[in-house]
């Protein structure tokens, strides 16, 4: 068993995590972004305005996401299956 080949498997699994991360949070922080300037521009300094909305964008980006989400998690953990027969030589 190289270390090595540990570290790559690793790095590819925080990558995904990353990535599939950033795919959730993304439309999020975009809706946040222009709430915030909505609220800048209208002297409106309400918290709670912006919460709806980016809890909205959250789930509509897993319902279309999810399918996506589900199938690299799913690849992942197949190359991981894999490689555990090379890895524990």
């Amino acid at each position: 068993m190289s270390p090595e080949a540990v570290v790559e498997v690793f790095g590819q699994g925080l990558f995904l995590v990353v990535v599939l991360v950033v795919a959730i949070i993304l439309p999020s922080l975009i809706v946040g972004l222009i709430i915030s300037v909505f609220q800048a521009a209208t002297q409106i300094n309400e918290q709670t305005l912006s919460f709806l909305p980016r809890l909205v964008a959250t789930l509509v980006s897993i319902m279309i996401l999810g399918p996506w989400i589900i199938q690299e998690l799913l690849d992942i953990s197949q190359y991981v299956f894999e490689s555990i027969a090379y890895l524990t030589r």
